[in-house]
């Protein structure tokens, strides 16, 4: 999965991306960065948000914390290197398929939580792009409205 992830679009090469594997019990600590964050963003969360952030971390075996890492160029702008991360956690989510893994890819507000990042080790040039959370397939795969190409498609 990260032999794909580190093949995704990247000009200059600059490789803006890296990831961090928690599973096991250091999803207790992800947990507990999770809630501390929420309580920082909502002092007054009550006690079934602040459950759920803290559980959230155990809703599959292995997560993947993907991480921009933004670098000053003159040609390839932060913007550039951010979709270049989103590509590759989307090489990851079809890697895992490929491999019979079942993957969801989640952010919400802890994703864009300075105190999260710092909690997670990230430097003050990084950000989350995403919690990519990885397991075995629970049951039939979530059915999926049919989308028509024509309708998303135009010609100039």
């Amino acid at each position: 999965m990260i032999r794909a992830a580190i093949r995704a679009p990247d000009h200059a090469w600059l490789r803006p991306w890296r990831f961090l594997a928690i599973q096991g019990e250091k999803r207790t600590a992800l947990g507990s960065i999770l809630e501390s964050g929420l309580i920082g963003r909502n002092p007054n969360a009550d006690a079934s948000a602040r459950e759920k952030a803290r559980k959230s971390s155990f809703r599959a075996p292995l997560v993947l914390v993907v991480i921009t890492r933004l670098s000053e160029h003159p040609k390839v702008p932060f913007v550039e290197q951010r979709m270049s991360a989103a590509c590759a956690a989307h090489a990851i989510l079809f890697a895992a398929q490929a491999l019979n893994y079942a993957g969801v890819w989640r952010t919400g507000d802890a994703a864009f939580d300075r105190s999260v990042m710092t909690g997670l080790g990230l430097g003050t040039d990084e950000e989350i792009a995403g919690f990519i959370y990885l397991g075995t397939p629970n049951g039939p795969a979530k059915t999926i409205p049919t989308l028509d190409p024509d309708d998303f498609l135009s010609h100039w």
